[in-house]
């Protein structure tokens, strides 16, 4: 962490050690030469260390311990003030109202009590308000928290879950690189609103931020846990956390707190191209305003869901689940919607049944006849609660902050396994003389290339690919295929109308696969092949599902083009440095070999940065 001044460092160590239990004082400072300024301290608890026999009053109990306990901070080039290392173990017990640490003024000797109410509330706010980069900067101080007047007052805390939440975000602080995390208070210092990421979901958004799902059903659901979480889909197909949070309330004013935060962790800030929520008016407002180039979609899972719930009590309940479900996934244009909507209306036989009525108005949002502009990556096909298995209605905080680690420990291990059985493994067999599930079998990870792998054997259902109109070298083509219904083995045979374009190797089917799922259908194929094409254009072989998207990528925070590093931004530095050394960990989990040469390069790499610092400091 780094602080604006010496005063403002120690005020926050202090607010520190008066809600943790003990005393603080000054162990050593040192000033520069021929001046009164200072550029190094260490603060201590007051039990360090031992006093010496001379000076010992047998009259008072011994209270020094030789405690650990410490911070050590220096004076930067920035003219900030660094930590520089940090001790947080005590070995005596802790008190709950030891208030009166002591500190010297201007490096004076009078010693003076911090006892103004304003100046009490002042520090416990800036300790408390502090955005925190483990990696950098200090983001905001308790004077630049904007507050909300028309918010929930505070979070519905139990006893302990405050302190539970301070002590997770203290130890992610020293144990994992990059962590980061946010609180947001009322106007009486109470916690409103929190915000926190770890360094492997912040590296997920440098590659997996182009379609996302925000997740509020925990919070709007009245769970025990306020949670609302960012989640997206990696190369193989998988959930990735992107960041967590926890409101007060379901207010546009909540969500706007939460997405500007999110929005710092992402380099570049770049926004996402989708974004697909449950249906909320608050969500709905804070999305506009916050990514208006966005495509706010509703979650389509979500509403099929609810069918039971807002329409099982209806007479006719089988036959309009049917027609819905009609309406919605067989529609290939607006027209068929349309007819098939206003059908299952007449077996509704309410022409203003509430909540069809709403999905109607909302139809621009969910229904995937207008949504084929879109671009999903995959996401809407992959949208369960991230925490599924590990929460329940009734799970207190205190269990879900444990039970956070194992959920990511295990989508990790999953995500690694993935990554080295794409990579390692050879090539999934062949299941056809096509040449586009060879060159898609060499590049895909293997989940990914599993899908594809069904387009491609599901060409041999298609037949009849005929134009059947001509503009240029622009040609429409009817392919039909026969379809497996959802009822035993039959089959209807239906028409999908493919544009291709001659001259710059466009392909674009009316079932809009590739906006969806990010890999072409079997009808855009079949024209393919139709025209002699032997390779999937590259437009369409996405990298994001590449087996070596990672190694090849590097995100940059300043778009394309040599990034400039901010001299004083220390954000920016721990954000590069940590992509590239996640390049040497992917390429690391390839063998025995490149696992012992990664190791010795970062070991190398730690050397050469020891001597650096020490050349600095003499």
């Amino acid at each position: 962490m780094e602080f604006e001044t010496y005063d403002d460092a120690y005020n926050y160590y202090n607010c520190y050690a008066r809600e943790v239990g003990f005393r603080v004082r000054v162990k050593n400072s040192w000033f520069k030469r021929n001046s009164k300024e200072k550029y190094g301290a260490v603060l201590c608890c007051s039990s360090q260390g031992f006093k010496r026999i001379k000076d010992v009053n047998r009259l008072r109990k011994e209270t020094r311990t030789g405690c650990p306990a410490m911070v050590r901070m220096r004076l930067v080039e920035s003219m900030r003030w660094r930590v520089l290392e940090v001790a947080l173990e005590h070995n005596h017990l802790l008190g709950s109202k030891l208030h009166k640490s002591i500190k010297k003024i201007n490096g004076g000797s009078t010693k003076r009590k911090v006892s103004s109410t304003d100046g009490e509330v002042r520090k416990i706010k800036l300790y408390r308000a502090l955005v925190i980069d483990s990696g950098g900067q200090t983001r905001l101080s308790a004077r630049e928290v904007k507050t909300f007047p028309e918010l929930p007052n505070q979070l519905n805390l139990k006893k302990g879950d405050a302190q539970a939440i301070y002590n997770y975000f203290c130890r992610m602080q020293l144990t994992n690189p990059s962590f980061f995390y946010s609180m947001d208070l009322n106007d009486e210092g109470h916690l409103r609103n929190v915000f926190w990421i770890d360094a492997r979901s912040r590296a997920s958004c440098s590659y997996f931020v182009d379609s996302i799902f925000v997740d509020n059903s925990y919070l709007s659901g009245k769970y025990e846990i306020p949670l609302v979480t960012f989640v997206g889909t990696n190369h193989h197909g998988q959930s990735v956390l992107l960041g967590c949070g926890l409101l007060s309330g379901e207010t546009t004013e909540s969500y706007l707190w939460l997405f500007k935060t999110w929005l710092h962790c992402i380099p570049g800030r770049m926004s996402p191209q989708t974004i697909i929520t449950d249906r909320c008016k608050f969500l709905e407002k804070a999305i506009a305003q916050m990514f208006p180039k966005s495509h706010h979609c509703f979650s389509l899972v979500h509403i099929m869901r609810r069918i039971p719930e807002k329409l099982g009590g209806l007479g006719n309940y089988d036959a309009i689940r049917k027609a819905f479900g009609k309406a919605v996934y067989d529609s290939m244009k607006v027209i068929e919607f349309e007819a098939a909507w206003g059908y299952m209306i007449q077996l509704v036989g309410v022409s203003d049944h509430e909540w069809l009525r709403s999905l109607y108005e909302d139809r621009l949002k969910w229904v995937p006849v207008y949504l084929k502009d879109a671009y999903f990556a995959g996401i809407g096909e992959n949208l369960h609660p991230f925490f599924d298995k590990y929460i329940h209605k009734q799970t207190p905080l205190k269990e879900f902050l444990d039970k956070y680690e194992l959920a990511l420990h295990k989508k990790h291990k999953e995500e690694t396994l993935a990554d080295i059985e794409s990579r390692s493994a050879s090539a999934l067999a062949l299941r056809s003389r096509c040449s586009f599930e060879l060159q898609l079998s060499k590049v895909y990870t293997r989940e990914l290339f599993k899908k594809f792998q069904f387009e491609v054997e599901e060409m041999y259902s298609c037949f009849n690919t005929m134009q059947i109109h001509v503009d240029g070298p622009i040609v429409i083509f009817l392919v039909k295929e026969r379809v497996l219904l959802g009822e035993g083995n039959r089959r209807e045979v239906r028409d999908y109308e493919v544009l291709y374009n001659r001259s710059g190797s466009e392909v674009r089917c009316i079932c809009s696969r590739f906006n969806f799922s990010g890999y072409l259908c079997r009808h855009a194929l079949c024209v393919l092949n139709f025209n002699g094409v032997e390779e999937v254009p590259g437009r369409y072989v996405l990298s994001r599902w590449r087996k070596d998207y990672k190694r090849m990528y590097v995100p940059s925070d300043h778009g394309s083009g040599e990034a400039v590093v901010d001299a004083t931004d220390r954000v920016e530095w721990l954000n590069r440095l940590h992509r590239s050394a996640l390049r040497i960990v992917e390429e690391g989990l390839g063998s025995v070999e490149g696992y012992d040469a990664a190791l010795q390069a970062f070991e190398e790499s730690l050397n050469r940065v020891h001597e650096v610092e020490e050349r600095v400091n003499v």
